[in-house]
């Protein structure tokens, strides 16, 4: 392979514009053949600098007008840090870092840090730019500090009101607007209470989450009460879930298939484990789809991919998983043959099963493939009289194995 010089240069700008720049960043926009950037930042350029190009949407035909000039200078102006949610990240999945550049300036985090006196360690972040705002929701746990990129003006109206709603409207927030600038400007309220219409486009918000009184918190961990998800009985029930999340173990960036997913328990709480996993719940029922949608809302995981259909023919096609999870059909011809097949090596299948007949199932997989089979059996209270009685669960027998390369 011909290896190719840095050609590609990435320079995070702030709020105060190319002023602010070295002198080593700006030489490399002005050896640049081609500038690309938001309309904002190249309004900054004077007329003797060359061709300059502003970002369409979506900017897939922009990322390949700049790769057809791989081998020339080409500037991308960026605001603040580029690899902080910004166009560095996605430039480095076309562009290897040998071929770039990037000179990153103060991100907006860094700066709202500066301004509020809280430490970029202690803090949760999350990006609104061209992504839903129930993302925020994952991140409500009382007395912890969020830290938002902000999709334009209207966005502390709609963050205000999704964290009332989420039963955390004593939160304080704090807008942040042209951070750096000679605009700069910054303004806070209770989250129930915000009112505010004069805000600017550009601008970042900062929460302090507080409970609402008679508000019950839901963490992070596998096991969420039965009563955070709309359901029509197709659900994982809490003790099991968490036995089950446990066993299928979720690492950052991992994909899981969650099938036959009912009200989509488990590909939510595998989604809520780390903010890098990604999940695709298939179901074939429509109200179903429609309890994983408002349960995706609620939980704060508006990435779940969902795919409509019956496996194992609704598993064509879809990106190789790292875990799998049958929590019903166990007993469909052909399903947990093509979960296996379409399982990378390494990868981990667990199978839940109520009935005999999927029983049955699981104990002719587990005496093919081998894993672990458990009999997981839960008893919950329950009045008799004046008096308290266990009352038993159905009976799960569960089946964990790892793909290994022998299987």
């Amino acid at each position: 392979m011909v290896e190719v010089a840095k050609w590609l240069s990435i320079i995070g700008i702030g709020d105060a514009g190319l002023g602010e720049l070295s002198t080593f960043a700006r030489g490399f926009i002005d050896r640049a053949s081609l500038i690309v950037g938001g309309k904002r930042h190249l309004a900054m350029l004077d007329d003797s600098l060359p061709t300059r190009i502003a970002w369409t949407s979506p900017i897939a035909s922009t990322i390949d007008t700049i790769l057809a000039h791989r081998g020339t200078p080409v500037c991308i102006l960026a605001s603040g840090d580029p690899l902080c949610y910004g166009i560095g990240v996605t430039m480095l999945a076309h562009v290897p870092i040998s071929e770039v550049t990037i000179i990153p300036a103060p991100s907006t985090f860094s700066l709202m840090c500066a301004r509020l006196g809280w430490s970029l360690t202690a803090v949760e972040t999350v990006s609104l730019c061209g992504r839903d705002p129930d993302f925020v929701t994952a991140l409500l746990t009382p007395h912890t500090k969020i830290l938002i990129l902000s999709a334009g003006a209207d966005t502390p109206q709609i963050v205000a009101e999704l964290v009332t709603r989420r039963g955390y409207g004593d939160s304080r927030l704090t807008v942040l607007e042209h951070l750096g600038g000679e605009w700069e400007r910054i303004y806070s309220d209770i989250a129930r209470s915000w009112s505010r219409t004069d805000v600017a486009a550009l601008n970042a918000i900062a929460i302090e989450c507080q409970l609402d009184a008679n508000t019950t918190p839901l963490n992070r961990l596998p096991g969420l009460p039965d009563s955070a998800y709309h359901h029509d009985g197709q659900l994982t029930k809490r003790e099991v879930r968490a036995i089950t999340l446990a066993a299928l173990a979720p690492l950052p960036g991992e994909l899981l298939w969650d099938v036959g997913a009912g009200c989509g328990s488990i590909g939510i709480e595998w989604l809520r484990s780390h903010p890098c996993c990604r999940a695709i719940a298939i179901e074939q029922h429509t109200q179903r789809l429609q309890f994983i949608a408002d349960n995706m809302s609620a939980l704060g995981t508006p990435h779940l991919q969902l795919v409509c259909g019956t496996a194992p023919a609704a598993l064509a096609d879809l990106p190789t998983p790292d875990a799998i999870f049958i929590g019903g059909g166990v007993t469909v011809p052909g399903l947990v043959d093509a979960c296996w097949t379409a399982l990378r090596s390494g990868g981990r299948l667990v199978a839940n099963a109520v009935t005999i007949e999927s029983e049955l199932q699981l104990l002719q997989w587990h005496q093919q493939v081998g894993g672990e089979l458990t009999r997981i059996a839960i008893q919950r209270t329950q009045s008799i009289g004046g008096f308290l009685g266990w009352k038993p669960l159905n009976p799960i027998t569960q089946l964990v194995v790892v793909k290994l390369i022998d299987n």
